[in-house]
């Protein structure tokens, strides 16, 4: 039997990210629909105090510490739990099942990972991060929480990271996909599916939802798409593994996250990427964004449309 939902206020983890701003965003989205939200963050900065401008009632607190996050639950119906790729993910998750359980949360989104659709214990990824999010999917299941389950798979703000500076240099995309095809998501679009189910969660307990963007292609696909964009020629270069890592490594990236890249270029290269799922436009109503259409918003990233 499904318990009604209090009149509580919703908890937003990671409201202060910054890939994606899922977090940031669906305290936004969950505010202008008058909802009271508690932004947990980890440290007070103008973000927090954006927030704090906002409306949100903002909680500075670590994951990691179970009375942070207890203190953070506690008074809160609906909770979102979503952190960025860190070697502590799991115990994040496994110290909020446990903190949610006994706070007793009405519902919980979990933002996972869609290469986790495709995992068990006899078919893993070389990702730790990946599997932590397998692992984390478990000790959810296990608590017996009423739980909605969020899988996107790439954001295409990964390509602000990964690909912008070789494209506003270049006008080329330098990822090792090889002939891989891919259909990232935009993190706004995740960010309205997570504000959808929290402001109505009790029809989507239980559920998984994958996100994607409208199309699977190749990189040369993509490349074409950053071309009408941006009205100049976009090409795709597939660059080697070793040269790719080489390249990270310039960025002193945190290990568990540079291991993360490598494996995702991996799983790319294996076809492990070429999905596509229709969750954004099931739980909005609206197709996921192509493209195209990100790119054009974010123009100035890439080095600016051409007249």
């Amino acid at each position: 039997m499904i318990r009604e939902l209090p009149d509580a206020s919703i908890l937003v983890t990671g409201a202060a990210g910054q890939l994606g701003s899922v977090g940031r965003t669906v305290t936004g989205l969950l505010l202008d629909r008058g909802f009271p939200v508690r932004a947990m963050v980890r440290r007070e900065d103008e973000r927090a105090a954006s927030l704090r401008a906002a409306g949100a009632q903002v909680v500075v607190g670590d994951l990691l510490e179970p009375g942070d996050v207890y203190h953070a639950v506690s008074g809160c119906g609906r909770v979102y739990f979503g952190m960025s790729v860190s070697a502590g993910y799991l115990e994040a998750a496994v110290t909020m099942a446990a903190v949610a359980r006994e706070a007793g949360v009405n519902a919980l989104v979990n933002m996972s990972q869609m290469t986790v659709s495709e995992m068990s214990i006899q078919n893993t990824t070389p990702s730790h991060q990946q599997r932590q999010h397998w692992l984390s999917e478990q000790a959810f299941a296990w608590s017996g929480l009423p739980v909605v389950t969020i899988r996107p798979t790439m954001f295409l703000e990964s390509f602000f990271q990964l690909a912008a500076q070789s494209i506003r240099d270049r006008d080329r995309i330098e990822v090792p996909f090889g002939r891989g095809k891919t259909s990232p998501v935009a993190g706004a679009d995740v960010a309205q599916v997570v504000a959808a189910v929290l402001a109505d969660p009790v029809p989507h307990l239980g559920r998984i939802y994958e996100l994607t963007g409208p199309q699977s292609q190749d990189m040369d696909g993509v490349a074409r798409e950053f071309s009408e964009a941006l009205n100049r020629e976009i090409t795709y270069s597939d660059i080697s593994p070793e040269k790719w890592e080489q390249g990270l490594k310039m960025y002193k990236l945190p290990e568990h996250l540079m291991g993360h890249l490598l494996a995702m270029g991996a799983l790319h290269r294996a076809g492990r990427y070429d999905r596509q799922a229709d969750g954004v436009q099931r739980v909005t109503g609206r197709p996921a964004m192509s493209v195209r259409e990100f790119v054009s918003l974010h123009a100035e990233e890439f080095g600016g449309r051409r007249s």
